[in-house]
């Protein structure tokens, strides 16, 4: 059904050695211009202004997650009898799960108010597009790769092993981002949890057996959130990104003419179907921008692109600690009372869980398989999951301001 290279096609990876492409189809994919342009696009954005290491882009996540893909079927007992169509929806599921992207990633979200996942479905669907192109070579294709994305339940199996709370994005974002930051608390040993994986009537459980694994990659993601992801500095520097973003939309709608060249940034947040547009913004189109604005006439846009450049971060506090409330309400009538304030100051909220289940969101439930061939939810089944369930829900708030 799908062609095959007369010779595979291998990309050298630091976590898996080789990655190998074998369809034409995967390699005509990572050669699009939607998939090229992750390269321009850092994969944790504003943590490298604390992890200084962490400069890997979205591209070698993807094709990170879409080697993930390729050891689930060549390891995962019962991935044999899923069909060849379904396996290579899969792998390029994986491959393109992140094309949504925009520049410095989730900053760009808050302010365009459209999730990634959206416009991963919007690019995989577009006429426009060269992976839709690519896609159209089968019929019906370009739109089962969208319903996996979309968590449509057309796929099922295939939607929980691209996006849940054990699936190949996650895998190969703790491993990569471990190794790139250097955060040792965030390594997994992905082999033994794919050994110990099975697929059982279309759904993906874990032997009993490999349970202390599964364990032990919840934690390390729960330690990497708040030890790494929603780093203090990495997210000062992300929220001066957004003032940015913020300032530019304000005055757009205020039909004030910006001196920079933000042209694509600009219809983009004038209509987000704006295909075109939104390919042509990455990292790249951000920090040259961003460079013009530090001369830029409005004050609000030439001390933050000054800020961003300079790394002259926002100050920040941690409430969970309790400060000083004279110091907080002082701090808040400050610029409250100050022109443009509200691009200086910032409360700001991060929330995690290592283990998330409910009966309304089942596909994340990790399911246990039992010796006696019985399956119970993880959090039935471990103790330590059990208690972290109940225990391990952390929220934190911190107010971001700016002085010169």
């Amino acid at each position: 059904m799908f062609t095959k290279l007369s010779r595979a096609k291998v990309f050298r990876d630091p976590l898996y050695g080789y990655i190998q492409v074998n369809y034409k189809i995967i390699s005509d994919l990572i050669d699009s211009r939607e998939v090229q342009r992750l390269r321009r696009i850092r994969q944790l954005s504003g943590v490298s202004m604390v992890f200084q290491t962490a400069e890997h882009s979205r591209f070698t996540h993807s094709l990170g997650a879409y080697q993930m893909a390729n050891l689930v079927i060549d390891n995962v007992e019962g991935m044999d009898k899923v069909s060849e169509y379904e396996r290579v929806v899969f792998l390029i599921a994986a491959l393109l799960h992140d094309i949504g992207h925009g520049p410095y990633s989730h900053a760009f979200e808050h302010v365009l108010e459209c999730s990634h996942e959206d416009m991963t479905v919007k690019l995989i669907l577009s006429k426009e597009t060269e992976v839709n192109k690519i896609l159209s070579i089968q019929d019906g294709l370009a739109e089962d790769v969208a319903s996996v994305i979309r968590h449509d339940n057309k796929h099922p199996l295939i939607e929980s092993l691209v996006s849940s709370q054990l699936d190949v994005d996650r895998m190969d974002y703790l491993s990569r981002d471990a190794y790139m930051t250097g955060a040792t608390y965030g390594h997994i040993d992905y082999f033994r949890i794919l050994r110990s994986m099975k697929i059982i009537d279309g759904t993906v459980c874990v032997r009993a057996s490999g349970v202390h694994s599964i364990e032990a990659y919840l934690m390390s993601r729960y330690h990497m959130y708040f030890q790494v992801y929603y780093h203090p500095v990495a997210r000062a520097y992300e929220t001066i990104l957004e003032g940015i973003y913020e300032r530019i939309k304000d005055l757009s709608m205020e039909g004030v003419r910006i001196d920079a060249s933000i042209v694509s940034f600009l219809n983009v947040l004038k209509n987000n179907d704006d295909i075109e547009s939104y390919i042509d913004l990455d990292d790249t189109n951000v920090n040259g921008f961003i460079k013009q604005l530090t001369w830029c006439s409005d004050p609000v846009l030439n001390k933050l692109a000054n800020a961003f450049e300079k790394r002259h971060l926002y100050n920040f506090v941690e409430l969970v600690n309790e400060p000083d409330e004279k110091f907080l309400d002082d701090l808040k009538k400050k610029y409250s009372n100050m022109e443009y304030g509200k691009y200086f100051y910032k409360n700001v909220k991060v929330s995690g869980v290592a283990y998330m289940h409910s009966p309304k969101s089942d596909i994340n439930a990790i399911r246990v398989l039992l010796p006696d061939g019985s399956l119970k939810i993880l959090d039935q089944y471990s103790p330590i999951i059990k208690g972290l369930k109940s225990s391990s829900y952390k929220e934190i708030e911190r107010i971001f301001y700016f002085e010169d």
